[in-house]
């Protein structure tokens, strides 16, 4: 048991209160980045995970490796492309901000979603990044402020951040 409250069992997690989250992500190459956002997922007890384009699908091996469970409870769909997930998920309510370094970002610390506010979290591509086409659909694009010489994360630690963030502000689950 945590410290900070009983645990979920895996065999509840949909019946329990979720943060109206949900990870929308594009293109992602690696089935181990696809793995530790499941894992992430789980630890903020998000509504669950669009996977987008070549994104891998479970029970792909370096999936199943780094999820470690995960991706048995978790809710997760997948789509052709990203395009198409957004455009559903806006259907049911959610709202779409696009995670990217952009001329038309702004910076995390100024992203305040409401509590109780639907959001669909856009991630792409570990080189690419989140496609133009993708951004452009999105009510807002969010970037991490970044200080060192890469300005770069690795994608699925940008997720912890994002993830982190807005569940604070939306409301964390009960």
């Amino acid at each position: 048991m945590s410290p900070l409250g009983e645990r979920t069992r895996p065999e509840s997690y949909t019946d329990s209160d979720t943060v109206p989250v949900r990870v929308v992500l594009e293109n992602i190459r690696s089935g181990l980045n696809v793995g530790a956002f499941f894992r992430t997922a789980d630890a903020f007890r998000i509504s669950g995970i669009d996977l987008c384009g070549y994104t891998a699908h479970p029970p792909q091996r370096d999936i199943l490796k780094s999820a470690l469970g995960a991706d048995e409870h978790v809710p997760w769909s997948a789509h052709s492309d990203a395009l198409s997930a957004i455009t559903k998920l806006r259907e049911q309510g959610y709202k779409i901000a696009s995670i990217e370094q952009s001329t038309n970002s702004i910076s995390i610390l100024n992203w305040e979603p409401k509590v109780g506010e639907k959001w669909a979290l856009v991630f792409g591509n570990e080189v690419k990044g989140v496609e133009s086409d993708t951004c452009d659909a999105s009510e807002i694009v969010v970037e991490i402020p970044q200080f060192g010489v890469k300005q770069s994360l690795n994608v699925s630690v940008c997720a912890g951040i994002v993830l982190w963030h807005a569940a604070q502000r939306i409301g964390l689950p009960g």
